[in-house]
């Protein structure tokens, strides 16, 4: 495994993405751009689609931010069975702060936040009636890029320290040269960055188009994001009404068979937010993303295989549990693999329409509201009759919902969130141990002292 360790405070001018004229995000970029050369209104459109790119990486939603949270849940789900010691070490919660896969999560997600301020910075320069969609896009990376930090690097929301636990870095601001004292920030409060994220997708919401082009954040990826960000505080008015704006847009529907929301060439018909993958720009297709280590063998590498728990969470007639594949990883462990990465250069999924359901029910039988005038019960059969489960007869319970969040989320990096939201075990550990999150990579603490590592490493 290629070991690249990037210091995000330290560089004299960041090289942004520049795509090809035919400005699709899927296109393989062709030129680079730094920041004095940002002169036009396409050459900030330029830059925002670098800020996709980072989203694509496998630092990102290629892989990392999906297969880390599971590594962390493992329990009924993952088992990692590959030789990259760094991936065991997440799972079995020994990391330690040189961990590769810590360095690397932080270091993209800091690229894709410098882009996005970067973008803000510049709004002026773009054509006025591009303006709004285009500084929404650049809110909507930050906010979303934030949200996947804290909850990494950050203990859980639910904890009620969120004012004096630590988060990680906010920083607002592009880093055009390098300055030892404004580029050394120290973490802020996991209060403050959620506070942050709320700031940054609701001005997004304001900003974004009901549906934009190329596969580009729109209005309800923002919404759909800030659900998720409430339903982690608890908030679950809030949660159930963003998640009942995005189910009653009329932009989504449920495919009509589980399968079909996977392993597809563009966005299908349930995906609010997806990463786009081709063959000339891709997470990885050899030693790293999300296929990769899903995949077994000769596809893939197969290190990362379904845990035999998690087939017990199933009744006989639900397809869910039935989505897998047998096969064997590049180390000779026979085992099982979930169908949902089992093709190259399809889309990632990162937000679904499915999940807008058990969201809006969950938080309306939690909050003991009726946003959307709809029960949980009939959300989460909504969500079961198209994975042919049995449906429930009676009211569902809140322990219920996560078990269908599970079924229905498995793989795709929500059960560490659920677990810790609900201050519920998490694979034999406490909700809030320290274990649960990763530690601030060594190589920034070692360049800026204001840097205060987690505890217990």
């Amino acid at each position: 495994m290629k070991k690249l360790l990037i210091t995000i405070f330290i560089f004299p001018a960041i090289f942004f993405i520049m795509p090809s004229c035919n400005k699709k995000l899927e296109v393989l970029p062709q030129n680079s751009l730094t920041p004095d050369q940002i002169k036009t209104s396409s050459d900030v459109e330029a830059v925002l689609f670098g800020g996709y790119e980072t989203l694509q990486n496998y630092g990102a939603f290629g892989e990392q931010f999906i297969l880390v949270p599971d590594l962390l849940a493992a329990d009924s789900q993952v088992n990692w069975v590959g030789t990259y010691p760094e991936y065991k070490d997440i799972e079995f919660k020994r990391a330690i702060s040189t961990n590769y896969v810590a360095g690397t999560i932080w270091a993209n997600a800091y690229k894709a936040i410098d882009i996005a301020n970067t973008v803000i910075d510049k709004i002026n320069i773009v054509d006025t009636a591009d303006q709004a969609t285009i500084q929404g896009e650049a809110l909507f990376i930050r906010g979303t890029v934030y949200f996947e930090l804290v909850g990494i690097y950050g203990k859980p929301y639910s904890d009620g320290n969120a004012a004096t636990n630590l988060g990680v870095p906010l920083v607002l601001l592009p880093t055009y040269a390098y300055d030892s004292v404004k580029n050394k920030p120290a973490r802020a409060s996991v209060a403050d960055i959620y506070k942050q994220i709320i700031s940054d997708l609701t001005t997004a919401v304001s900003k974004l188009p009901s549906s934009n082009a190329n596969f580009r954040a729109d209005v309800y990826s923002a919404k759909a994001i800030l659900s998720r960000v409430y339903l982690n505080m608890q908030d679950y008015v809030n949660a159930a009404t963003q998640a009942n704006d995005v189910i009653n847009s009329g932009n989504f529907s449920l495919n009509p068979s589980y399968d079909k929301a996977f392993n597809n060439n563009a966005n299908s018909s349930e995906d609010i937010f997806a990463i786009q993958q081709t063959t000339q720009s891709n997470a990885g297709t050899s030693n790293q993303g999300i296929v990769t280590f899903y995949a077994p063998q000769p596809l893939g590498r197969g290190d990362a295989q379904i845990d035999d728990g998690y087939f017990t969470f199933f009744d006989s007639l639900d397809f869910r549990g039935k989505f897998v594949t047998a096969g064997t990883s590049i180390s000779g462990f026979d085992g099982n693999y979930p169908n949902k990465w089992s093709q190259f250069y399809k889309t990632i999924p990162v937000v679904r329409l499915a999940e807008m359901y058990l969201t809006r029910g969950e938080a309306n039988l939690l909050s003991n509201g009726n946003i959307g005038s709809v029960a949980p019960i009939d959300d989460i059969n909504i969500v079961r009759k198209r994975a042919n489960a049995i449906a429930f007869t009676s009211a569902p319970t809140s322990a219920d919902f996560v078990d269908e969040r599970f079924r229905e989320l498995g793989f795709e990096g929500d059960r560490v969130w659920t677990l810790k939201r609900l201050k519920l075990n998490v694979d034999g550990y406490n909700y809030d141990d320290g274990k649960l999150i990763l530690p601030i990579p060594q190589t920034e603490i070692d360049v800026n002292k204001n840097l205060v590592q987690n505890d217990g490493y």
